[in-house]
């Protein structure tokens, strides 16, 4: 089955920036095992495939190498990017279909903004066996972890300086301990965001790191759902000054991305979360993949 795509760097406006992401136009019809493949194939942390939608603007599947996941904040603002540079759209609203429910995002030129679903707030998780996943100390975690999604679940786990942040080494075997302590069989689940409360550079307010379990890539270099789902956390526990703020991630990896963010709603009551960045196209062509089944 020939399909276009493009490969687009997301939460950049410069090539080789940002979180790569490969869009598959017209893919929503694939397997679950070919969208997968595809994944595998690019050695990007996630893909997109898109097809028409009942119910919104369009509909946009997303995969990791291991499985379909309902949403993805850095692939939304690459297919909207992709969106736009093939004169499919123009500015103004925009209505995806996700998983997770209709996301709404608004184009302004370079500029699209994504607002992801009210936050849902989980349990909070032992700091001991959250810090073994990243080879630190519990006392290097500043405030509980807990996992928190507006779309996708993290543990958000706030580290007390860059410091901590840069140490962070996988423990695949705590990982394992962790998801255990959560009822799942397998590590195949979204692994801790780890913040601090100071970017990487002077625009940033925040720094984070996404380190990842195979069959991913060991690290994500720019992660938008995890940016919204944090932002509700930070904002209901009083870790924020203001609603609005700069979320930086990738610079210690060598592909820096950045997203304005802003959280809507007091902080007792979150109604949403504002994530705004910038996609790169950097490839397009087509691709030609077996078409073993249809998805629901």
């Amino acid at each position: 089955m020939r399909l276009e795509f493009d490969w687009v760097d997301a939460f950049t406006s410069q090539p080789f920036g940002g979180n790569g992401c490969a869009v598959v136009h017209g893919g929503a019809v694939l397997s679950d095992e070919t969208c997968m493949g595809y994944v595998r194939e690019t050695s990007l942390v996630e893909c997109t495939f898109t097809g028409p939608s009942d119910v919104a603007d369009l509909r946009v599947k997303y995969y990791l190498a291991s499985r379909e996941i309902p949403f993805a904040g850095h692939p939304t603002i690459a297919t909207v990017a992709a969106l736009r540079h093939r004169g499919m759209i123009g500015d103004g609203p925009l209505r995806l279909e996700t998983g997770a429910g209709i996301v709404a995002v608004e184009v302004v030129g370079d500029l699209i903004t994504m607002t992801q679903v009210a936050p849902t707030f989980g349990p909070e998780i032992p700091p001991h066996l959250v810090a073994a996943i990243g080879g630190i100390t519990p006392e290097e975690i500043i405030s509980p972890p807990q996992i928190v999604s507006t779309g996708l679940p993290f543990c958000i786990t706030v580290l007390r300086d860059r410091a901590a942040l840069d140490r962070l080494q996988f423990d695949p075997s705590a990982l394992g301990a962790y998801a255990a302590s959560l009822g799942h069989q397998s590590i195949d689940i979204m692994e801790p965001y780890w913040i601090t409360l100071e970017g990487a550079t002077s625009a940033g307010d925040t720094y984070a790191r996404l380190l990842l379990a195979p069959p991913s890539p060991p690290e994500d270099p720019f992660t938008g759902s995890a940016t919204g789902a944090a932002a509700s956390y930070l904002w209901a526990r009083g870790l924020l000054a203001g609603p609005s703020y700069v979320a930086e991630q990738g610079h210690g990896m060598g592909r820096p991305g950045q997203a304005r963010v802003t959280v809507l709603g007091p902080r007792d009551a979150i109604t949403g979360v504002e994530v705004s960045g910038q996609g790169c196209v950097i490839m397009s062509g087509d691709v030609f993949l077996p078409h073993t089944g249809t998805n629901a």
